[in-house]
């Protein structure tokens, strides 16, 4: 390998240099083309991966379990029913277990404390699959995608960011575009910007890598040129209905849809979502947002999530593919 990640912990986008970051991205996409190929090679024989879901998942979950089992490996599933994690016993006391048990445990949940201590005393690589503050994974998903489909190197593209940036996607969206030397753009009423001491970081990262980073209020603004236009959901099964209103009611105005992607002014640009999105009432909660607030689609219109632009599921794909280098980086 061009650089030892081996037992190295992925808790958010910053444990990665840009060149460590590159060399995934690279791995990921050989071990696509072989997985396309038929000719794939397992380099996880003998590896067990554990998978801490306090938080349920679809993407997340598959494509860990696919990726461990296309390496060789064997997965356990361990959800909040299914284990002691911080009621019966310690997360400190439950860390030591599993890393004396598995090469390697996957975490998606709320608090990164949580993450961070699994990683302290397992003494075993963890990967965050997602928290309210960071998601990594995804973002790795999302710079090889963009890498696809961008037509110039990832340090030449731009892409904005619409929505409530002040959480996991805002945050290693934000993160990773810098560490990419990116055009980074995020679009979102003032109190939905990503916190300050995370910008000013930014910003001073910028300056070395050569990105550049615009956060503004108007969405218009914030898309004129840019190759991907990516939006997330605007609200939360787990949350209550009455916390719904407000933030749809700030958010209405940063609805992806047509005249938001022709306001770009690129007939090329691209559309990203990190999934489930909120297009249509085939979902309970759009269903319970329509019967609320009389609205059919959140975040991204119908006719966008469907259209040629839309770039969604080659997002999800990916998934796997970034998941399964991360893999092989840190434990082969």
């Amino acid at each position: 390998m061009a650089f030892n990640l081996r037992n190295r912990s992925l808790l958010n986008m910053q444990d990665f240099a840009p060149r460590d970051i590159r060399f995934l991205l690279d791995l990921a996409s050989e071990l696509k083309r072989a997985k396309y190929a038929g000719n794939e090679v397992p380099r996880l024989n003998g590896k067990n991966v554990a998978l801490i879901f306090e938080k349920t998942s679809t993407r997340t979950r598959c494509a860990f379990e696919v990726a461990v089992h296309d390496q060789g490996g064997h997965v356990t599933y361990i959800d909040s029913a299914s284990s002691q994690l911080g009621r019966k016993e310690s997360l400190k006391d439950t860390a030591r277990v599993l890393g004396r048990l598995y090469d390697g445990i996957e975490y998606r949940g709320f608090h990164q404390s949580v993450v961070e201590d699994l990683a302290t005393y397992s003494h075993v690589p963890v990967w965050n699959g997602l928290t309210d503050e960071f998601h990594p994974t995804q973002v790795l998903a999302d710079l090889l995608t963009m890498q696809e489909f961008g037509e110039k190197p990832l340090h030449e593209l731009s892409f904005c960011y619409l929505g409530d940036a002040r959480f996991n996607m805002g945050n290693s969206l934000l993160i990773g575009g810098v560490q990419m030397g990116m055009d980074v753009r995020i679009a979102a009423p003032r109190e939905l910007w990503p916190h300050d001491e995370l910008v000013a970081q930014m910003r001073l990262l910028a300056e070395r890598t050569g990105a550049s980073v615009t956060i503004v209020e108007d969405p218009h603004e914030a898309v004129s040129g840019v190759d991907f236009v990516y939006t997330d959901v605007w609200v939360s099964m787990g949350e209550p209905v009455e916390a719904w209103g407000p933030r749809i009611d700030l958010l209405r105005p940063y609805q992806v849809n047509a005249a938001l992607m022709k306001a770009t002014g690129n007939p090329r640009t691209r559309f990203m979502h990190c999934l489930p999105a909120y297009h249509n009432l085939d979902t309970d909660t759009g269903r319970m947002v329509h019967e609320h607030f009389g609205m059919s689609e959140l975040e991204v219109s119908d006719e966008v999530f469907e259209s040629d632009a839309s770039i969604v599921f080659s997002q999800a794909e990916n998934r796997m593919h970034t998941i399964k280098a991360v893999l092989v980086a840190t434990l082969a």
